[in-house]
């Protein structure tokens, strides 16, 4: 449920600061807010502003009369703000291991594959400066930070395509989520055993590429197929329904897409057009999801990253520059990771460990969970923006390249609903200056429509009416 604090503005509308001093209730067509200090009602319709904080702004420039407007590029993937993103990789490289390290949560971590079989899910927090600062700005009663859904996927071994291990349900948990964690082993160690019965990251990744590739071959396989026969029942008249025309229609990408697979390619690198890519995302194939590499390292080779090259590391890079360039190649020591875990209720212990560490070996150490997390939102191609008042600082998620209106909608449907403008302040300049009004004064305070794209790092204030629906 949504709160606001609602404080008088002028004769004919009120202000509205989001905070935990009121709470919102909707009922037919109508919302209204109730002041838990006063007691007193009132609409939002009569509501004038909205404050709120968001996270970084791309400025949406207006086209000019005569222009041709540029047509904004489609993502791959579900249109939605609720992303979630998986640790996927073969059993016993530490992908449990990974997951309560990341989550403080208790998943099975075992010496034997197949130890998870049921995906746990948690959300961790998504580490942001700028909600940092925004809470130490307005010293708010409460604090809503964004968060990134994770699950832990059991392992898959080579033949998961055909059924091998528990390859069928694992693989369609893969379907469920968004993006990839993939993970590969880069330790020695004799007393957790490999399924595979030798360590070797590369086969372990060209494995996982290879069921993904095959269970998209097979499912375009029977869509083509499938769409195929309809299409030469329908032939080249109007007749049809609805349906088996879009089939008909759709047929054209579907043969592209299982043409680019039985190339070994996978979806997610192909160059498609914005048309085939909403054909691609109705199919939820599993190497259209973006992914980013993990290697699970020993815990001294993590801590002498810096001062030597790991062959492991090495060899994985080469594999990803060949296969799939510009994909991040992320180190990590499941081990060390799961030891500071320990201390997340005491961050000045933490943090202790962690110099600790650093002295001991003569360099910085830092927990690679962070820019973990970050680079995993980044993949989904999610960003934040915040509500901030002295009642709440609350960190909202949205997709890329989303209009100003339906970022108010992720706030609730009537701000999208009775959209007027968005008036902005970008973040920096409100750090930078101190206060709105500070930013105000500066010239740094602008108004914007619906055509305003939203991007990490803004302030924006909403103005936006709602009318009720009378009966005739």
């Amino acid at each position: 449920m949504s709160t606001i604090l609602i404080t008088p503005m002028n004769s004919s509308g009120m202000r509205i600061l989001l905070g935990p001093q009121t709470w919102v209730r909707c009922s037919a067509g109508r919302t209204t807010g109730t002041s838990i200090l006063s007691g007193q009602q009132s609409t939002y319709q009569q509501a004038q502003r909205l404050l709120f904080s968001t996270s970084t702004l791309v400025q949406a420039k207006p086209a000019k009369k005569g222009s041709v407007a540029v047509e904004q590029k489609a993502l791959l993937g579900r249109p939605s703000n609720n992303l979630k993103i998986g640790i996927l990789g073969v059993p016993n490289i530490g992908k449990s291991t990974f997951f309560n390290a990341l989550t403080n949560s208790s998943v099975p971590a075992e010496n034997f594959p197949f130890c998870t079989i049921d995906p746990s899910e948690a959300r961790v927090v998504v580490p942001d400066s700028r909600f940092t600062w925004l809470a130490d700005h307005y010293k708010p009663e409460k604090e809503t930070p964004a968060y990134l859904t994770v699950i832990d996927i059991a392992g898959l071994v080579r033949g998961a395509a055909q059924g091998e291990g528990l390859g069928n349900a694992f693989l369609s948990h893969v379907r469920s989520v968004d993006a990839l964690f993939h993970l590969c082993r880069g330790f020695d160690d004799p007393g957790v055993m490999h399924v595979d019965g030798t360590v070797d990251p590369v086969r372990d990744l060209e494995t996982i590429h290879y069921e993904l590739l095959l269970r998209d071959i097979d499912w375009l396989q029977k869509v083509h197929k499938e769409y195929q026969a309809v299409a030469q029942k329908l032939g080249g008249g109007s007749g049809g329904t609805a349906v088996e025309k879009k089939k008909r229609e759709d047929l054209a990408t579907i043969a592209k897409c299982l043409a680019w697979v039985e190339d070994g390619h996978d979806i997610r690198t192909g160059d498609w057009t914005n048309p085939e890519i909403e054909v691609i995302n109705q199919q939820y194939l599993l190497t259209a999801k973006p992914m980013i590499y993990l290697v699970n390292i020993s815990e001294h080779d993590y801590l002498h990253l810096s001062k030597t090259t790991l062959p492991a590391i090495d060899k994985i890079q080469d594999w990803i520059d060949e296969h799939h360039p510009g994909d991040m190649l992320i180190p990590f020591s499941g081990s060390f990771e799961n030891q500071l875990s320990l201390f997340n209720d005491s961050p000045e212990d933490k943090q202790t460990v962690l110099e600790d560490a650093s002295q001991q070996v003569g360099a910085t150490i830092t927990s690679a969970l962070p820019e973990i997390i970050v680079r995993g939102r980044e993949a989904l191609n999610l960003q934040q923006f915040f509500t901030a008042g002295p009642g709440e600082v609350r960190a909202w998620t949205t997709r890329k390249n989303m209009l100003a209106p339906q970022a108010a909608g992720v706030i609730h449907t009537d701000f999208e609903r009775g959209f007027i403008m968005a008036e902005v302040m970008r973040m920096e300049d409100l750090k930078q200056l101190g206060s709105e009004a500070a930013v105000k004064a500066a010239g740094k305070y602008y108004s914007k429509g619906k055509e305003y794209v939203v991007e990490d790092g803004d302030v924006i204030y909403f103005k936006f009416n709602v009318t009720n629906n009378k009966k005739k």
